[in-house]
């Protein structure tokens, strides 16, 4: 199991386990200690994981933090936990930041268990910066933050890289931060920036306000048309016929690609299980997604000759489709997301016949 796999795996048991851990100390045994083990290191060798590390503050001594990650008998990476229930805040974060100031780690990680904040030093040597430069949430995991996270994993955790790392998500959070307000109101000199290049008389306070409403239609206006093309790009070519339930169908079989298809987020989140799943075997870039009236089509190279699998997720009952090697698709009903991980070794399988195709 790589680590994407394992990070939805931990995601996964958060999902059914949640509800039902009330303290903290729950939350570090069912949570974060699985966490730190997705990152390779062994949360039961003292000299890689210390728990209730001692860092005194000041007058206060016995201060202690959750989990110290070592490094060359150093601490590397301080870990504070919260209960589930906590909703991370800055209070929360000012408890580590007095910890993070006596010590030579230089990365501090504040968690709920299921949203990990990751804080560097990069404003002020020794002084935990006020913003984290990365959050993630493994319920809603943002598949481009995993090749980040995977970088303070034992495997290949190095300082300097981190940090410079750290910096670069640092500026491109801020900046992300600033389009997303800039879409929902922008502000008088956003919108005169825009209006150097497309209007060429004075910019006055009410042309300002004129254009607004405009500048702030046409950056989602923008944003529309990426996410149509590339919708339109993927939904262009298969879409199968129905097939009775239970029944093993050909999945040659297709009809021309209507309207009114609409991809929910489980569909989205189903596919990228699937791509995890499948990064043993084939580069995740090859997977592609097909979505259609009957069932969400997930392939190898977008060929509607190498489909993988199919998502029945339109109905009150939900399958997946496994495709055999006579091609053939077979539906098994499941439950929720977290059972396609247990059809993985099919649906490799399956990927593996095409990649073993002359």
């Amino acid at each position: 199991m790589d680590f994407a796999d394992k990070l939805l795996a931990l995601a996964g048991r958060i999902d059914r386990q949640k509800s039902a851990i009330q303290t903290e100390e729950a939350a570090k045994t069912a949570f974060v200690m699985p966490f730190i083990q997705t990152l390779g290191y062994d949360v039961f060798d003292p000299t890689e994981v210390v728990p209730e590390f001692i860092a005194d503050v000041g007058s206060k001594k016995g201060e202690k933090i959750d989990y110290a990650i070592m490094v060359d008998e150093k601490p590397s990476m301080l870990i504070e936990c919260k209960g589930c229930a906590a909703n991370l805040n800055d209070n929360h974060a000012a408890q580590l930041r007095r910890y993070f100031h006596v010590t030579a780690a230089r990365i501090g990680v504040l968690t709920n268990g299921q949203t990990y904040q990751f804080f560097a030093d990069l404003d002020e040597p020794n002084i935990m910066d006020k913003k984290p430069f990365m959050e993630i949430d493994l319920l809603n995991l943002d598949e481009q933050l995993v090749p980040e996270l995977k970088k303070l994993s034992k495997s290949s955790f190095e300082l300097e890289q981190m940090l410079s790392t750290a910096s670069n998500l640092k500026y491109t959070r801020a900046i992300k931060g600033y389009f997303e307000r800039q879409m929902a109101a922008p502000d008088p000199e956003f919108v005169r920036l825009v209006l150097m290049d497309i209007y060429s008389g004075l910019k006055t306070q009410l042309v300002i306000e004129q254009f607004t409403p405009l500048v702030r239609q046409a950056l989602g206006a923008v944003i529309n048309d990426h996410i149509n093309a590339r919708l339109k790009s993927a939904l262009t070519g298969q879409v199968a016929l129905p097939v009775d339930e239970g029944s093993s169908t050909d999945p040659k079989q297709e009809e021309p690609t209507g309207k009114g298809i609409v991809t929910t987020n489980e569909e989205m989140e189903g596919f990228y299980i699937v791509r995890a799943i499948l990064r043993q075997v084939v580069d995740v870039e090859r997977v592609a997604m097909r979505d259609t009236k009957s069932y969400f089509g997930i392939l190898l190279d977008d060929n509607n000759r190498k489909p993988i699998c199919r998502l029945h997720f339109n109905t009150s009952q939900k399958y997946i489709g496994i495709i055999d090697e006579q091609k053939n698709e077979n539906r098994h009903p499941i439950e929720g997301l977290n059972e396609l991980y247990s059809f993985a070794d099919q649906i490799r399988a399956t990927a593996s016949n095409y990649l073993a195709e002359p």
